[in-house]
């Protein structure tokens, strides 16, 4: 039986962007170290107004960004100098640290046209050690993400280790993150010896002791429960979890285990000490003013 089940949000990270938001929510804050994880498209956007979907550059710390696509491309830039563009199957994974910046950029028009834009994007909260680490980025071909199929089965082990194998993704904790696509009547259980974990579903329907869930749910479940999850129709979805790091602090775009290290962070972007990326540095997006109740939306 599932712990929880989070039906996704609507989220804008820019003027013409909207995604699903799934993580953080209100009674699950993470999923191991899971802190955020947004779902894009499929975007169709037609004529000159595709630039307006652009996420500009825009500052994190103590974080590792993952971004993931299913179709389509993005070209990231970030304070470190790269620009990659990231295509199907690939992974970019960007460790914010002590502090970067960086911009997503949809500069192919015909693909927007087309509605072939589809992209996760998931944040994972570095262990204290590490939330001070210099910033880094690291673009991963599908080539370098193992696959395991079986009967009606196919999956990309995108970070850490499940099911015999092991990721050449660099991690800071032990995590798993997974692409899964399912025939119609097929079956896939979670990994094992992970304290944390749940599933997304992206498309499809699956079936869970009796319980169906939907696209754009994620089911968390509890440790000591090891589920077989059938699909109903053809379905892909997401596994994810790990070992929890502890309470963390989110405000915007800022994760730390300190609320007094996120108002520095706050002060460093506000006063241009976060560097932005310098193949794209000029425009971005202004620390955003402070309001009662709820933070402002995080962008990806």
């Amino acid at each position: 039986m599932a712990e929880i089940v989070i039906d996704a949000r609507n989220a804008f990270i820019g003027p013409n962007m909207a995604v699903s938001r799934i993580l953080p929510f209100r009674k699950k804050r993470m999923v191991g170290p899971f802190i955020f994880m947004d779902h894009a498209g499929p975007v169709k956007l037609q004529g000159i107004k595709h630039h307006k979907m652009d996420v500009l550059p825009h500052p994190h710390i103590g974080l590792s960004t993952v971004s993931y696509l299913f179709n389509g491309e993005v070209t990231h830039r970030d304070s470190l100098g790269v620009e990659q563009i990231i295509k199907p199957g690939e992974v970019n994974w960007m460790t914010a640290g002590k502090g970067i910046s960086h911009s997503e950029r949809f500069e192919n028009p015909a693909i927007l046209a087309s509605g072939q834009l589809e992209m996760l994007q998931t944040w994972v909260a570095l262990p204290e050690k590490d939330e001070e680490s210099n910033p880094s980025f690291k673009n991963y071909s599908k080539k370098e993400l193992p696959v395991v199929t079986d009967q009606g089965l196919w999956m990309r082990l995108i970070a850490g280790e499940a099911f015999g194998v092991k990721s050449q993704v660099s991690t800071h904790s032990p995590l798993f993150y997974i692409h899964v696509t399912l025939k119609p009547y097929s079956k896939v259980t979670l990994p094992v010896n992970y304290t944390e974990r749940a599933i997304y579903i992206v498309k499809g329907s699956v079936d869970v002791n009796n319980d169906v869930y939907h696209a754009k749910q994620m089911v968390v479940f509890a440790s000591n429960e090891n589920p077989v999850i059938n699909s109903r129709e053809e379905t892909v979805l997401m596994m994810l979890g790990g070992e929890p790091l502890g309470e963390r602090h989110i405000w915007w775009n800022f994760v730390s285990s300190s609320k007094n290290r996120i108002e520095q962070a706050k002060a460093d972007w506000k006063e241009g000490r976060i560097n932005l990326p310098p193949l794209d540095d000029k425009e971005y997006i202004p620390l955003p003013e402070e309001k009662t109740g709820r933070p402002p939306e995080a962008l990806s």
